[in-house]
């Protein structure tokens, strides 16, 4: 299958965006009624929510309400508000050698990913980030020199919040460090099981265990899959390989120290990189996070491509992801 990234330049939410949404709200708006309507909640619920857990997000959020076309369906599914659970596989790590960095790869199915990279600049603070929903984050970095991205935690707990990539938007769009991004964790509700790691520009690093009915969890390691502190969910662990790959990770960087290219190699073969793209778990790609430089690089098999803040640009990239009876190998393509 062919999927085509787009980095999309746009300051403040306009024409670009609406194009975006436009281009693939048919098909989130089928993924939001998979339970029925009456199984999501009223803009006004979603609004509420908002306001008292987010508030600084609502002005923007009434911007892309706007920019959809003002229905009330597209403005519940912007809410992030108790959406319908999804899952994904992912590993992340820090990396602490001259200079902090997060790598990390997203194991997702290519016909449910957006494929944006979005810089933009919506409350004032430029953010580079890979996009879900449209506006939510699975990974990203600001100018502060703040970086994160997420993993699916292993549980089947859906509950009460939002999903987690709005709340990922939220840090980058407010906070500059480690240590005000656990702030919000610690308070805005999380409908799903997941694993947040974040590092900024000093090297500060956690990861954090999050899940709608458990008080969440402040960790010291620089790893996550996905579990969280023990395996809950053995069938997606088995599926996933998440206990092989934190294993393998945790040796590389406990056991010797290892120059970054290396360290970001590793993330290109087995067993961290998954060609499971028939059950929805390939490696879509890998993104690598230099916070103290301001620079993003998003990695394929035989590909790279740069972000920087200091260098804006509007691109594409069309990567070829393989069918799932064919041996891994390389399968990214350039273009645009």
């Amino acid at each position: 299958m062919d999927l085509i990234f787009d980095k999309i330049h746009e300051l403040k939410a306009g024409l670009a965006w609406q194009e975006q949404f436009n281009k693939l709200w048919p098909a989130y708006e089928k993924w939001f009624l998979s339970e029925s309507l009456s199984a999501r909640q009223t803009y006004l619920s979603g609004l509420r929510a908002l306001k008292l857990h987010m508030p600084e997000l609502v002005p923007t959020y009434e911007t892309l309400c706007e920019l959809a076309g003002g229905s009330d369906l597209a403005a519940r599914f912007l809410s992030f508000y108790r959406p319908p659970p999804y899952l994904s596989g992912c590993s992340q790590a820090v990396w602490l050698g001259d200079e902090p960095m997060l790598v990390r790869n997203y194991d997702y199915s290519p016909e449910l990913s957006d494929g944006i990279i979005l810089d933009s600049a919506w409350n004032g603070k430029r953010v580079i980030a890979t996009s879900d929903g449209m506006w939510g984050v699975v990974d990203g970095m600001n100018e502060a020199g703040l970086a994160l991205s997420l993993t699916f935690g292993g549980r089947r707990v859906v509950g009460d919040g939002f999903g987690v990539p709005l709340i990922l938007r939220y840090i980058l769009e407010f906070c500059d460090t480690t240590k005000e991004a656990i702030s919000v964790l610690r308070r805005v509700p999380c409908h799903m099981a997941y694993n947040i790691t974040c590092v900024d520009r000093s090297g500060d690093f956690i990861t954090v265990y999050l899940s709608p009915d458990r008080e969440i969890v402040i960790t010291d390691t620089r790893v996550a899959t996905n579990h969280q502190e023990s395996v809950e969910w053995h069938q997606h662990a088995r599926a996933t390989g998440t206990v092989e790959r934190e294993r393998f990770l945790l040796r590389r960087l406990t056991m010797h120290e290892e120059p970054a290219d290396k360290f970001i190699a590793a993330f290109l073969k087995p067993p961290l990189y998954s060609t499971n793209f028939s059950k929805g778990f390939g490696t879509l790609y890998t993104s690598v996070y230099w916070p103290a430089r301001g620079i993003a690089e998003t990695y394929w098999p035989g590909a790279v491509w740069q972000h920087s803040f200091d260098n804006p640009t509007n691109e594409s990239r069309l990567i070829r992801y393989p069918d799932h009876s064919i041996p891994s190998g390389t399968y990214a393509h350039t273009g645009g």
